[in-house]
């Protein structure tokens, strides 16, 4: 009986250490998601400046129909416009959170697609993909006006055709991080982390 309760006890006892250690392990998760800023949409060097007016060109969709890209917008909605490409895999994997991003942003948003590259090839994409309730234009001086380099990318319009947030958008978070750098005010979501931290060390 005795070594029976001196093994209950030693077990009782590392089950208390054990649970400590979690709660210590716990804390410092907790600490560290605290410092650790979220990454937003990668901002390249150089390319157009935010708070500037976006490039304004009219182009046609896919479909034949004219779509005004950064022009001023009489029904206050915002645009973004999103570059992908049929044979870029990074592309595709966004697409489900373009759509999604569609439906909950849709009080504000709309979202146009751009690429370039043949007209066929675009369409089958398109068709493949069920891209069908989103503008897509197929242009390349688009492409070189908002000064892509890299896919995905995407450019983030006001309704008075200010860019408000550009970048490399790989997924739902560097999506968002355009939404949320526009209701900040900031260039990029690493701008407002830095610029709340210098106050902080002021």
């Amino acid at each position: 009986m005795t070594a029976l309760a001196v093994s209950n006890a030693t077990l009782w006892v590392v089950v208390i250490v054990l649970a400590i250690a979690l709660l210590a392990v716990v804390r410092q998760l907790g600490v560290l998601h605290e410092r650790i800023a979220p990454v937003g949409a990668l901002m390249l060097a150089g390319g157009l400046k935010i708070g500037e007016s976006a490039p304004r060109m009219e182009v046609e969709d896919i479909d034949g129909r004219a779509c005004a890209i950064g022009a001023a917008r009489a029904d206050e909605r915002s645009t973004l416009l999103v570059f992908v490409s049929p044979t870029c895999p990074v592309c595709k994997a966004l697409l489900p959170v373009l759509k999604s991003s569609r439906g909950a942003e849709a009080g504000w948003l709309d979202i146009v697609l751009a690429s370039d590259g043949e007209l066929a090839t675009q369409r089958e994409f398109v068709r493949v993909q069920r891209l069908g309730d989103f503008p897509y234009v197929v242009s390349a001086p688009l492409g070189m006006a908002y000064q892509v380099s890299r896919l995905p990318f995407a450019a983030l319009i006001d309704a008075q055709g200010i860019l408000r947030a550009r970048g490399i958008v790989n997924s739902r978070e560097h999506l968002e991080s355009l939404f949320e750098a526009k209701r900040l005010g900031f260039a990029s979501i690493q701008s407002y982390f830095e610029s709340a931290a210098a106050e902080r060390a002021a």
